[in-house]
């Protein structure tokens, strides 16, 4: 071979090398779902439930994808800088042609990262099966894309329910039915404590009168037995002893008396035999 043969090849080799270089923001092909690993799913028109997960100027399905997948989302998208995550990919309905997606990963330029409407999708490996939107709920996004930032905007509709005048009322009754109630316990607890205290407070004073009688009453049984068995006298009157009721007491009273059947009046000499 001759040296202009081997220039020929040469300079032909580095021009097919320039021309693959050249090639950039190719969509991959959507690829079997593999457990642990991101796989392309396709280029869509919508993200379906995906939200922002952030922006980055190094963005490519290297970057997003593990990212989701580390946030536990089966789901990734991306869109120039922009990396969305979710749960469900977008209904079948809103699959578009891989030449849609065609704008170069800001940080791995070879690759697709969405294109005009259109996302390209990712399986983040977290489970190989992941459902679909429902057709209906499934909406296109329109997402507003510099080479700065992206800014994605949703308008939501919030039903407003009007709000009767008469529940302030209702609300406000409850508390002062409730004060009511409280207030009435109190008064009834007081009551009721008040009455114990008094039937305790009558209850200790009978039972101490109890007592102090019944003390008085060892007292002067004491006493009497102290002195001699007699009964005590009583402060308003006379005590009078029967003699026949007590002949003891009658032959102590006649001790040391005169009968009545002598004669004191003159003095008799006796004589007797000493």
């Amino acid at each position: 071979m001759s040296l202009r043969q081997i220039a020929a090849v040469a300079l032909l080799t580095v021009a097919s090398f320039t021309n693959a270089d050249d090639k950039k923001g190719v969509e991959k092909a959507a690829e079997q779902a593999v457990y642990g690993s991101d796989t392309v799913a396709g280029c869509f028109s919508s993200i379906a439930d995906m939200t922002l997960l952030t922006t980055n100027n190094f963005n490519s399905q290297g970057f997003c994808a593990p990212r989701c997948r580390d946030k536990g989302k089966p789901v990734g998208a991306t869109y120039l800088k922009a990396c969305y995550c979710g749960t469900k990919l977008p209904n079948s309905q809103s699959l578009l042609n891989d030449t849609k997606c065609n704008e170069p990963c800001p940080g791995y330029d070879p690759e697709a990262c969405g294109g005009l409407n259109a996302y390209t999708v990712y399986n983040t490996g977290v489970q190989v099966q992941v459902a679909e939107a429902d057709p209906d709920t499934t909406t296109s996004t329109t997402t507003a894309a510099s080479s700065t930032s992206t800014t994605s905007t949703t308008a939501t509709e919030t039903p407003t329910t009007p709000v009767e005048s008469q529940k302030p009322e209702e609300e406000d009754s409850g508390p002062k039915t409730n004060i009511v109630g409280i207030a009435v316990g109190v008064v009834a607890g007081v009551v009721v404590a008040a009455a114990l205290a008094g039937g305790a407070f009558f209850y200790l004073r009978k039972k101490r009168n109890n007592e102090m009688e019944e003390e008085h009453r060892r007292n002067a049984a004491v006493n009497a037995f102290i002195s001699g068995g007699k009964p005590p006298r009583s402060s308003g009157g006379v005590s009078i002893a029967d003699s026949r009721m007590d002949p003891v007491m009658d032959r102590r009273m006649s001790n040391g008396s005169i009968a009545d059947n002598q004669d004191y009046s003159r003095r008799i000499l006796r004589v007797t035999n000493a």
